[in-house]
């Protein structure tokens, strides 16, 4: 889903080629939300029941963009 980026405390930053994607975490009442956004759009977000399992979700995709030349900036 493409939309705003959710209003949350930002994980990281990777940067590659003049482009951005930040991994943000925000609390609701029934669980916590990861956003990952694409130079500010919201291009995909799920929802998970604890925070420990939305930052193992956030430390699993940095390392996939890691390993595909993106490189952490904060």
């Amino acid at each position: 889903m493409i939309g705003r980026a959710p209003a949350g405390e930002r994980l990281w930053r990777v940067r590659k080629n003049h482009t951005w994607i930040d991994a943000q975490v925000q609390e609701h009442a029934d669980g916590i939300e990861i956003g990952f956004t694409y130079d500010g759009a919201l291009v995909y977000s799920r929802r998970f029941s604890t925070r420990d399992l939305a930052l193992r979700e956030a430390d699993r995709t940095l390392r996939d963009l890691q390993r595909a030349g993106w490189a952490t900036h904060w």
